[in-house]
C-alpha cells in the first residue's frame, strides 16, 4: 500500500504484524533494553531534553547529545556494545528491502503519553540508497509526512500497532515527526505508551 504523497518510494503496511508477532517482538525489545537500558536523549547545543526515551540495537546506534547527533557502537551510558537486531526485524528488512544491505542500526523510542517528535530528516547516515523502516508498537500516533524541504505542505496518517511504515527513495529525505499519541487505543503494553523501531542503514 503506497502512501498518497507526491514523494516516491513512501509504502504503508498496515498490520504488517499480528498480534502474536507484536507480542512475541515486545518480549524480545524488553530484552536487548536489559542490556541496553532507555536513556533520555538532549539537543545539542541547547542540552533541552527529548520528549522520548530511546535505546538502539544493532552494530551502531543513534545517539544525540550536545556534541550533536552521530552513530557510535556503544551505549552512551553503559558504555557496552548495543545488543544484536533481533532476528523478526532483520526478516522484515528481507521483505521490504531486499535490495539492499542488512540494517546497522535499530533506534528504538519509547514514547510516553504526552511524548511528540518535532519534524525531522534521517540525515545523519553515510548513504541514503537504502530505506528507513518502522515499525508501531502500542498505543496508535499520528504521523506526519512532509516534503524534503522543511515548512511544506503535509500529510497525516494514524500508525497503529503492528503497522510498518517505509520510507525509501525520494521520500528518504523527507521530513516527518510525530504529533500526538492517542493512549488507551492498545493493550499490548503494560502501560500507555509506544514504542517504535526504526531500522537504518548507516555506512555505504
Amino acid at each position: 500500500m503506497k502512501l498518497p504523497t507526491g514523494q516516491s518510494g513512501c509504502f504503508f503496511y498496515p498490520g504488517a504484524f499480528d498480534r502474536d508477532q507484536q507480542k512475541s517482538l515486545v518480549e524480545t525489545i524488553r530484552s536487548v533494553l536489559q542490556a541496553a537500558p532507555l536513556y533520555q536523549p538532549v539537543m545539542p547545543r541547547t542540552g533541552k531534553p527529548f520528549s522520548v526515551r530511546m535505546s538502539n540495537c544493532g552494530t551502531l546506534g543513534w545517539v544525540s547529545d550536545k556534541d550533536g547527533y552521530r552513530y557510535q557502537p556503544t551505549h552512551p551510558v553503559t558504555g557496552e556494545p548495543w545488543p544484536a537486531i533481533p532476528a523478526a526485524l532483520k526478516e522484515l528488512w528481507a521483505v521490504v528491502a531486499p535490495d539492499c544491505r542488512e540494517p546497522e542500526a535499530c533506534l528504538i523510542n519509547w514514547y510516553a503519553p504526552d511524548a511528540k517528535m518535532g519534524m525531522h530528516q534521517d540525515r545523519d547516515e553515510k548513504t541514503f540508497d537504502a530505506p528507513v523502516v518502522s515499525v508501531s508498537l502500542g498505543d496508535d500516533a499520528l504521523f506526519k509526512l512532509g516534503g524534503t524541504q522543511r515548512g511544506g505542505p503535509t500529510e497525516s496518517i494514524r500508525l497503529a500497532s503492528g503497522d510498518v511504515l517505509v520510507m525509501g527513495g525520494e521520500s528518504r529525505l523527507c521530513f516527518h515527526g510525530i504529533t500526538r499519541l492517542y493512549p488507551g487505543t492498545s493493550t499490548l503494553l503494560d502501560a500507555p505508551g509506544r514504542i517504535n523501531l526504526t531500522l537504518r542503514r548507516v555506512t555505504a
